[in-house]
């Protein structure tokens, strides 16, 4: 193939071989229409999460209606597979039903975040897809969740995108967003998804601009952005001196100046001191807005400081930030009769399940229950269902919102315990209680 080739993505192969050959054996020994139920849920947390929350939901049913099989994609599977699975995946289409936990919404360990049901060739196609869109998007969300947290109220700007893949990077966006952030770098995020895109200059900028000796003129730098951007612009202080710098800012903008951006140092003494310096100039209205390997601790960190915004890229895309969620998708029921993985450390438990999260009168929630779907059980508690329709024979029942879902991460992190929304090692914020499915005695 040519180099300049493009080769589009196609849904349906973003995919594992192993999804299709089970098809395949399935089709060949009759079981591929038995009615399953698979389960995506996490065992535990990432080490010293308390909580994780849920994104992805959306862009997953997005997906679902995009795998298909068309001509040219089944020829690129006809050398493992025969003609009786080509010719089923065809005319394929998921015509099921999919429950879950709403985007934006909290999990712990054991939250069936969503249950797929349909016969089994349908659903065990959808793993991969599943997996690869929840784990990435939802450990963006919990990381960031956290970040917001940290920042008490301040906005925060996903800055990401140079440090992961282009399309994760829009993911990642996207998820950020859900999770409370003011806005993003990326621009494909917001035409995709209208989340608002945030951004001024770098440091080559300002290097860019020099004298005719060849020295630094950082005056003709911030002239040049103030008059294409206007006051309200950020302004990058640090590419040389940072004192030098706030002054050379308001000596070209003036006191009206929207912010200045610091970059790289201690951030906390020097966000002291150009509040200082700023006050001083009569620019008090000016923010302060800093960036550069942020995480959760950092800012933390930042909470006594005078910064108004953080810039925060790498930790929240990586995985050093944002570690797997190590969501699951198990078979959890067939043909209506509970099954269940019994491998050590790797158990899952049985049976088409449902939720709901108890709380105090207060609103702090104090335990999320699991159950049959078919048994809701009995409390006197006040309580709340979590699991909702997504998917009715196929088609999704309306289009995620963002908005809801940042609405819905922001009242999650107002029920939880206070030392639930601790960043220091420990339990999850609540206990998961399962209530067991009833299942068929064996055989004698």
């Amino acid at each position: 193939m040519p180099a300049d080739t493009v080769c589009p993505v196609t849904a349906a192969l973003l995919t594992d071989k192993y999804e299709l050959t089970m098809l395949s054996a399935a089709l060949r020994d009759g079981t591929a229409d038995r009615r399953t139920t698979f389960e995506v849920f996490a065992r535990r947390l990432p080490e010293g999460r308390r909580y994780g929350v849920v994104a992805g939901t959306g862009r997953f049913l997005e997906a679902l209606g995009e795998f298909v099989f068309d001509d040219a994609t089944l020829a690129s599977l006809t050398s493992f597979l025969d003609p009786v699975t080509l010719d089923y995946l065809r005319g394929f289409r998921f015509r099921g039903d999919i429950d879950g936990y709403a985007e934006g919404e909290l999990y712990f360990p054991g939250s069936p975040v969503l249950s797929v049901t349909g016969s089994f060739a349908e659903c065990v196609m959808l793993e991969t897809l599943a997996l690869s869109i929840l784990n990435h998007d939802t450990a963006i969300a919990s990381a960031a969740t956290r970040m917001v947290s940290a920042a008490g109220g301040r906005p925060l700007i996903e800055m990401g995108s140079r440090r992961t893949h282009e399309y994760a990077a829009v993911a990642a966006a996207r998820a950020a967003y859900i999770a409370g952030f003011a806005g993003t770098s990326n621009l494909e995020a917001q035409r995709r998804y209208g989340i608002p895109a945030l951004g001024t200059s770098a440091h080559a900028f300002t290097m860019l601009h020099t004298g005719p000796d060849g020295q630094p003129d950082e005056q003709a730098a911030f002239r040049a952005q103030v008059d294409a951007l206007g006051l309200a612009t950020t302004l990058l202080v640090d590419t040389y001196d940072v004192a030098t710098g706030v002054a050379n800012a308001i000596a070209v903008a003036g006191t009206g100046l929207g912010a200045v951006r610091i970059d790289s140092g201690d951030l906390g003494v020097l966000a002291r001191q150009v509040r200082a310096q700023l006050d001083g100039l009569g620019a008090a209205g000016t923010q302060i807005v800093v960036s550069g390997d942020l995480d959760e601790y950092s800012i933390a960190a930042l909470r006594a400081d005078p910064v108004d915004t953080y810039g925060v890229g790498t930790s929240l895309v990586t995985g050093s930030g944002a570690p797997t969620a190590s969501m699951v998708y198990k078979l959890v029921e067939v043909d209506g009769l509970p099954v269940q993985k019994r491998s050590s450390h790797k158990e899952s438990h049985g049976g088409r399940k449902a939720a709901m999260r108890l709380s105090r009168p207060t609103g702090t929630i104090v335990e999320e229950v699991v159950y049959p779907i078919v048994d809701v059980p009995a409390t006197t508690e006040p309580s709340r269902t979590l699991t909702v329709p997504l998917v009715r024979g196929g088609q999704p029942l309306g289009t995620p919102d963002l908005a809801d879902a940042r609405a819905l991460v922001a009242r999650g992190l107002q029920s939880l315990p206070w030392e639930g929304l601790a960043l220091s090692h420990d339990e999850p914020a609540i206990p998961t209680r399962q209530v067991p499915a009833h299942f068929p005695k064996p055989r004698q």
